[in-house]
């Protein structure tokens, strides 16, 4: 195996073309149906993983996760008592989006796509036995069950979707970060925001919206380091 091809040389290769036309339609496909219910359940995968980024943040850092909750409505409360509070708070917004990048470049190969699904799996398995409402559970079973189909199908059957799948849920994860940054920190000031909360307890002088420009600009260059890493992987 050779040395990465960071310059990306006689770049595009049909993999990487695919690579990036795949995440192209998926992004046209979800701004197109981005009001609908069908994207419901990936919105609130990504609401789900922003929940579980502050969770695991908490455990990291010496803290107590005392419930994870998802609503209908795309919002979510972790209950934490303890651990670095400092790091708690961006672990949500940052981490969503670090994960829509994990996904991403998982999916450019079939080994690392299926452990992205095996450790998703094993997540939201995880957080069922501290989920604190029905929508919450309802997901998590929900996925496991969805996960389960669609690896089977790849096991016993010709049909390989798993890439595809995973991927789009990276794209999903991804854009909906973005997104969720500038609805709740930039166009509208939330004083109970994570991002009003740690400009309260950060000791430089940005207000919550400074931040929420900041963190969307870190999860802009996750998106974006995501797919040059990608072409990098598949060249």
């Amino acid at each position: 195996m050779g040395a990465p091809n960071w310059e990306l040389k006689s770049c595009c290769n049909h993999d990487q073309v695919a690579f990036l036309v795949t995440i192209g339609a998926f992004t046209l496909v979800i701004l197109l149906l981005w009001r609908t219910v069908l994207l419901t359940p990936f919105k609130l995968i990504t609401v789900f993983l922003h929940e579980a980024s502050h969770a695991l943040a908490c455990k990291l850092t010496c803290g107590q996760v005392e419930g994870i909750q998802v609503h209908a409505n795309e919002g979510g409360v972790t209950q934490t008592r303890g651990g670095a509070y400092w790091l708690i708070l961006p672990a949500g917004y940052l981490g969503s989006s670090f994960w829509g990048m994990a996904l991403i470049l998982a999916s450019t190969n079939y080994l690392s796509a299926q452990i992205a699904a095996g450790c998703l799996a094993v997540a939201l398995l995880v957080v069922l036995f501290i989920a604190k409402n029905w929508t919450l559970r309802g997901l998590c079973i929900g996925f496991i069950l969805f996960l389960a189909v669609i690896w089977i199908l790849e096991v016993k059957t010709e049909v390989r979707i798993l890439r595809y799948i995973i991927l789009f849920i990276g794209v999903m994860n991804s854009l909906f970060s973005v997104y969720d940054i500038y609805d709740d920190l930039i166009s509208r000031r939330v004083n109970s925001s994570d991002a009003e909360k740690f400009a309260e307890i950060c000791p430089c002088p940005c207000n919550g919206v400074a931040w929420g420009v900041i963190w969307g600009i870190i999860s802009f260059a996750f998106l974006s380091g995501a797919m040059y890493l990608g072409l990098v992987i598949l060249s």
